[in-house]
């Protein structure tokens, strides 16, 4: 379980395809920070799992199922990613709920500048948007952002000076796409209505991202 709250910033060191999967290397100063085998770790908003490290990265695998869903099959050697470790009992929450399983992939479709915060307005898959929420909360790449207006297609979100120095959001540009994962609460009890109503739950393909204004 993770909160949003991104505590450092790593680099892709190396990429090992594996069939559908893959191994990655994640250069980050966390290696020195008591990193233990087999503790979950998010990258860029996903769970992952600490396999081995050294002085100065560590590895995990993403699965087929993983690759699907996210964007980790799109990263670049030497791009940052956003980190943060598995929250502690009794630590304070500043984000909120977060599990590091991706709902979807967001694409960028503005980023304009108020004062001195930017507004970044995304697209969404059409079944994450029932969970999209004024002032609810949403995880973009990880990061614990609260949505600030909501449409047919979308939403946007307010990166504040500080979530812009911690984070690699403020890289984003109009294209780019996004890890996206909606309020677990709403997910769960989304999920109780439609069993109560004797309905299927669907699935959003992954292929979602290929049909501009889906």
């Amino acid at each position: 379980m993770f909160t949003g709250i991104i505590t450092h910033i790593g680099q892709v060191a190396g990429k090992e395809v594996r069939g559908d999967g893959a191994t990655l290397r994640i250069a980050s100063p966390m290696v020195g920070d008591s990193l233990a085998r087999g503790e979950s770790v998010a990258v860029a908003g996903v769970c992952l799992t600490v396999e081995t490290w050294d002085d100065v990265a560590f590895r995990v695998t993403a699965s087929p199922e993983t690759m699907r869903r996210t964007r980790l099959g799109h990263l670049a050697l030497g791009q940052d990613v956003n980190l943060e470790r598995a929250l502690r009992a009794g630590e304070r929450m500043g984000g909120h709920l977060v599990q590091g399983h991706v709902d979807g992939l967001g694409r960028v479709r503005s980023v304009r500048r108020e004062g001195v915060s930017r507004i970044l307005s995304l697209a969404t898959p059409a079944g994450l948007r029932p969970h999209l929420v004024d002032r609810g909360s949403v995880a973009v790449d990880g990061v614990s952002l609260t949505v600030t207006a909501v449409d047919a297609a979308g939403f946007e979100v307010t990166l504040i000076p500080e979530t812009l120095r911690q984070t690699t959001l403020e890289g984003l540009k109009s294209g780019d796409a996004v890890n996206l994962e909606a309020d677990m609460v709403s997910k769960y009890l989304a999920h109780h209505l439609r069993f109560m109503s004797g309905e299927q739950e669907s699935r959003q393909p992954a292929s979602w991202l290929a049909a501009e204004g889906e």
